[in-house]
């Protein structure tokens, strides 16, 4: 297929991919040797400016470009692979380099001293490859690759360091989790090749592509393909049932979770449903907003009462997944996006944040030979008077969590919500329990957070020592923060700090949704919104920093809430438990019953053959050796008589007629 793109974007478009991967093979090779992590830097620095000046500034809000070869053949059917370059992809590879420059950075200061740092780069830089490649892919097969490969590189930094227990349980929970959406995004595909015979995005989904020129399957087989992708991205985005994976993935580096687990691998899958939007019905779209709506509020409850500062950051990343799951499913995917591009700023700076706090708290741990959880809010308190400059870029990425205004993520939450609140009035019934269920998930967002602020930064520090040595963290630390901070305010997405219509994102997609626009909503929701938020924020400071705290701790909402709502217990009892035992099972079965009758027949087959080797070697060679031997000893007693000695001869002439003799006697 000719190329009808520009040469130099899509060529820039591969080299932005490149460099991660030959800064991955520069520290493979040199291993050990390679510590202070410039190879990475470097390659990641190029690619953000490359990304930036050659790719998105070419292509954002132009024409389509799109460049492809032949990949291989099989038959009369050819497979090609190539780069597509549109607002979306642009925008996703650049977003990639722009949170993954600030968290290398960021990395050589807080990984220093780790005897793996060596492996941490190589990982990260294997990672950024694998992420930025699935964004320009062309066609289903090469996303599914890289889908792959990021997926594995995850499973490296999840599980860097090994030699904890749990961080080996949860690089394997979150490998296996994700093979089941895998499994999906897989049968999506081969169901798409049977349905068009081709996987190519732009022959799929271009204004005169195969999915609108040619008759659809039947509305089951339309449904059984959306499910399948869908079932894809839940697992990789962390959607109820198969979010359980992400909170125990919080056991790699604070910088890996940041960049993995909060910024751009969890958001694959919002990248995905909205590449392949088209293919689905209203049936899967239900599914899709009425799982994110579920995901979203149970996770927020679940945040409420974790300890582990990175937990509750998890558990806000999934919550934040299910308001873009929500997005797609009531067809404002472009609000999905928006909402992921301002999400991996401020989250991304909130595990910055926090993995400063822990940094901290570890040297304060180790300063006074303490028995406490660095991660735990409950041992913190007080940070604010130490640590003035992450406190306020902390609070700076909580309030666009919250959706507060002059926040991004206030643009990007209101997008989300009033767009639900207008397909949810235009169907009515039960359609507006999923925009009611996102106002109450977003309630208990700005709770959570604040409790975190409140239990981290205000009051007094919970430790009775002498002296306090924590300090603010370092400049190399902090800069990248800095950077993150300015990025979680409205300017850098829209002039306008209280309508998200002139986001430059949004304007990049105008997309024309089927429901009505209401225009009081664009007033009244994001006023109550806020309103609501400080109440719940004044509520918080009685609560956690006068200490009236009006419930018991070990109350069952709270127990319920810190557990997960027990859906870990669940799965082992119900799944992990019985697969077990099933397969101890096989396994007996195997050993004693399988093994066994093999084993006996090879006993007796042996003793079958040894009888057969004993009757040879006794009876049938011994009857054919007798026989031998007799003829050979008639032989030598002839071969005596006939030796040509006179007095042989005699002797044996004596000898017959001696025994002539005896017979005429004894006759």
């Amino acid at each position: 297929m000719p190329s009808t793109g520009t040469i130099s974007a899509t060529a820039a478009s591969l080299l932005v991919v490149a460099l991660p991967f030959l800064a991955f093979l520069i520290q493979a090779i040199l291993g050990r040797k390679s510590q202070s992590g410039w190879v990475s830097i470097l390659a990641i620095s190029l690619s953000t400016i490359i990304s930036g000046i050659c790719v998105f500034a070419q292509v954002w809000n132009q024409p389509s470009q799109h460049s492809s070869i032949t990949w291989f053949t099989i038959g009369e059917h050819s497979f090609q692979v190539g780069v597509l370059l549109n607002n979306l992809t642009v925008l996703m590879q650049l977003l990639v380099c722009i949170i993954a420059l600030p968290v290398h950075i960021y990395s050589r200061a807080y990984m220093k001293g780790d005897p793996g740092i060596h492996r941490y780069w190589m990982y990260l830089s294997l990672f950024c490859f694998a992420m930025l490649g699935l964004t320009i892919a062309d066609n289903l097969l090469m996303m599914y690759i890289f889908w792959e490969l990021v997926g594995f590189a995850s499973y490296l930094l999840i599980g860097f360091w090994f030699q904890k227990e749990s961080a080996a349980q949860a690089n394997k929970k979150a490998f296996i989790i994700n093979r089941i959406g895998d499994l999906g995004f897989l049968l999506g595909i081969a169901s798409i090749y049977s349905l068009y015979g081709s996987l190519n995005l732009v022959e799929l989904f271009s204004q005169d592509g195969l999915f609108y020129s040619l008759p659809a399957g039947s509305t089951g087989w339309m449904t059984f393909t959306g499910f399948c992708f869908f079932l894809g991205a839940m697992a990789k985005s962390a959607q109820f049932p198969l979010h359980v994976w992400l909170p125990d993935a919080m056991e790699g580096p604070t910088a890996v979770s940041s960049i993995i687990h909060a910024a751009t691998m969890v958001a694959a899958g919002v990248f995905l449903l909205s590449t392949v939007f088209p293919i689905f019905n209203d049936t899967v779209l239900l599914m899709i907003a009425s799982i994110g709506t579920i995901t979203a509020v149970i996770s927020g409850y679940f945040a409420l009462a974790q300890r582990d500062i990175k937990r509750i950051l998890a558990f806000s990343t999934i919550s934040q997944l299910g308001f873009m799951m929500v997005a797609i499913g009531v067809g404002a995917w472009d609000a999905a996006i928006f909402h992921l591009v301002t999400h991996a700023f401020f989250k991304c700076l909130l595990f910055l944040a926090a993995g400063a706090v822990i940094h901290e708290m570890v040297h304060f741990k180790e300063k006074h030979q303490l028995n406490i959880d660095p991660q735990d809010i409950q041992q913190m308190g007080g940070l604010r008077k130490y640590m003035p400059k992450t406190f306020v870029l902390m609070t700076i990425a909580s309030l666009a969590l919250a959706g507060f205004p002059l926040s991004s993520g206030f643009l990007s939450k209101d997008a989300i919500l009033i767009s639900t609140f207008e397909w949810g009035i235009q169907h009515g019934g039960m359609y507006l329990l999923i925009p009611i269920g996102l106002v109450f998930a977003s309630l208990m967002t700005a709770f959570y957070i604040g409790r975190l602020i409140f239990k981290v930064f205000f009051g007094e520090l919970r430790q009775d020592v002498s002296s306090v040595e924590i300090h603010e963290a370092s400049s190399s630390m902090l800069w990248p923060m800095i950077f993150l901070g300015l990025c979680s305010l409205f300017f850098v997405f829209s002039w306008n700090p209280i309508a998200y219509h002139h986001s430059f994102v949004l304007e990049g997609f105008q997309l024309k949704y089927e429901f009505a626009e209401i225009h009081s909503l664009h007033l009244i929701l994001p006023i109550g919104m806020t309103m609501c938020s400080i109440l719940l924020w004044i509520l918080g400071y009685q609560w956690y920093v006068k200490q009236k705290y009006p419930l018991q701790e070990n109350s069952f909402l709270n127990r319920l809430s810190f557990n997960q709502g027990y859906l870990n217990e669940i799965y082992q009892r119900v799944i992990i438990q019985p697969v077990v035992s099933f397969s101890n099972g096989l396994y007996w079965f195997d050993r004693n019953i399988i093994d066994g009758i093999i084993n006996a027949s090879g006993s007796v087959v042996r003793g079958l053959g040894q009888a057969s080797a004993w009757i040879d070697r006794n009876i049938v060679d011994g009857f054919v050796n007798g026989i031998a031997g007799s003829t050979y000893y008639l032989g030598h007693l002839l071969r005596w008589v006939q030796n040509g000695r006179l007095q042989n001869y005699l002797g044996f002439a004596f000898t017959v007629l001696l025994i002539g003799l005896l017979y005429l006697i004894l006759k």
